[in-house]
């Protein structure tokens, strides 16, 4: 396993976002989700002879307004183009993309990790219309529904700029908030509208070069992306060290087994044979409509993140993390107003809110006024860290006041040095082996008599009262 450790991985991302237009990228067909198969398409999406696409003015705008958000320079000029193969889930044989000029290019954005900020570059961001979903049934075998054939998406590909399944989540995350931000797409990955291919290539630390590429399509979860990084980096390190090659293509990750699989040869861009569609004419943008766009795009995270290190005093990592989730920010904010701690409340919502809520599918249903009470309550000490976690936990399941909570469980912290001293006096007594390993300097010892306190208290006690007194009448047993 330590030849791991003598490579790195290079990774660029390819993000494909449903946009979340009403209608389709060149006909009036809907782009519900869920629809019954077959019943949201028309000549025009399915591609049938003497069709003629026209382009959602829409598409065009959102596209640009993911562009901006991205830091990214808009083109004024720009065109679209036949990317053709054939895969069964296209039915014309081609799917009306961009080739050489996108309507976006040479952006950034920037994610935060626990050892500082990093740049990871956009190479650009082009609109493109999605194919259909091949569905696999025993008994009947594949069929094809073509109701997602036409529906718009933009293709947002990065640099390969990011060097692991870590900084590969950031990225993904912080690209998917700045898009709910705008509000051009919903971004729900188990619905499909937010999906990520995977290029990854594995290099010698120090090297120069990039080592050669495959790519992982269609992942649709962090949890798949992350398991997927680490196997693939794993599998192509493993074989270059017993003196294999690793070749271009397409790969699956099978969630089940937790692998990833040869699905076809890559192609290159030769292969897609590339022309500029003949029934769409070229998209031109003006100065103004750019201007107008970009003064329509609210508050972006990075924007909020900066007041959150200013006004609050997180830390940048935990202002990201927040910040990261539009309802999660807009539910920090609404709290903040109601306590004095946002700090501690900051913590609660990152230790405690984000494991039980599904930002996809969820809501948050703690109200933001009954958060702030706990965190006033553990910031002024009437309650304790360990309480404030149950009481999170508790009024998850049946919100309610806090501090009526606290008061009808017997929850308020115990800050009487008499009581807390009674509480040591009886650990200590019990546990005359402890004592002893704490006379001869193990002091570990301490944590366990503490923990026996703590337990006395019912987890009430005041735990830096508790560490101070403990301290003292242990200190006063050595003599």
């Amino acid at each position: 396993m330590n030849m791991i450790k003598d490579y790195e991985m290079v990774i660029g991302l390819e993000v494909h976002c449903e946009l979340g237009t009403k209608t389709k990228i060149f006909c009036g067909c809907p782009t519900t989700f869920g629809a019954e198969p077959n019943t949201q398409c028309c000549p025009v999406c399915m591609g049938m002879p003497g069709t003629l696409p026209v382009l959602n003015k829409q598409v065009v705008e959102y596209a640009i307004k993911a562009g901006i958000a991205t830091n990214c320079t808009i083109a004024e000029f720009s065109k679209q183009d036949r990317k053709n193969y054939f895969y069964p889930d296209l039915p014309k044989a081609y799917q009306i993309s961009q080739y050489d000029l996108p309507l976006c290019e040479h952006g950034w954005l920037e994610i935060e990790g626990e050892n500082g900020a990093k740049k990871i570059g956009i190479t650009r961001i082009h609109i493109e219309e999605d194919a259909g979903k091949l569905i696999h049934n025993d008994e009947y075998g594949t069929m094809v529904d073509c109701n997602r054939c036409g529906v718009p998406l933009i293709e947002i590909v990065s640099e390969p700029d990011i060097r692991s399944a870590e900084e590969a989540i950031a990225y993904f995350k912080k690209l998917r908030a700045i898009i709910l931000y705008t509000g051009i797409s919903d971004c729900k990955m188990q619905e499909g509208s937010m999906r990520c291919d995977v290029n990854l290539s594995v290099r010698k630390k120090g090297a120069e070069k990039f080592g050669t590429r495959t790519e992982m399509k269609n992942l649709n979860s962090f949890t798949f992306i992350q398991k997927a990084i680490e196997y693939e980096y794993k599998r192509q390190v493993e074989e270059i060290e017993k003196g294999g090659t690793i070749v271009q293509e397409t790969r699956r990750y099978d969630q089940n087994s937790g692998k990833t699989y040869s699905m076809r040869k890559k192609e290159d861009a030769n292969d897609y044979r590339y022309f500029p569609d003949p029934d769409l004419a070229p998209i031109v943008t003006s100065k103004a409509k750019m201007e107008e766009i970009k003064n329509s795009i609210p508050t972006l995270p990075d924007e909020r993140k900066k007041v959150y290190v200013g006004r609050y005093g997180l830390t940048p990592y935990d202002a990201e993390l927040i910040t990261n989730d539009l309802s999660t920010a807009d539910y920090f904010e609404e709290a903040a107003k109601n306590t004095e701690y946002p700090k501690i409340l900051a913590n609660l919502i990152i230790s405690e809110i984000m494991k039980l809520y599904d930002s996809e599918n969820g809501e948050i249903t703690v109200e933001p006024l009954h958060m702030a009470q706990i965190a006033q309550m553990q910031g002024s000490g009437e309650i304790n860290s360990s309480v404030a976690r149950k009481v999170v936990k508790a009024l998850w399941e049946n919100d309610e006041d806090a501090a009526e909570y606290v008061k009808r469980n017997d929850l308020a912290q115990i800050n009487d040095e008499g009581i807390l001293r009674a509480y040591i006096k009886e650990a200590i007594e019990k546990n005359p082996k402890s004592i002893e390993d704490y006379k001869k300097g193990k002091t570990a010892a301490a944590k366990a008599i503490m923990g026996q306190v703590m337990g006395r208290t019912q987890g009430r006690g005041n735990p830096i009262l508790i560490d101070k007194l403990l301290t003292e009448a242990l200190e006063s047993l050595k003599q």
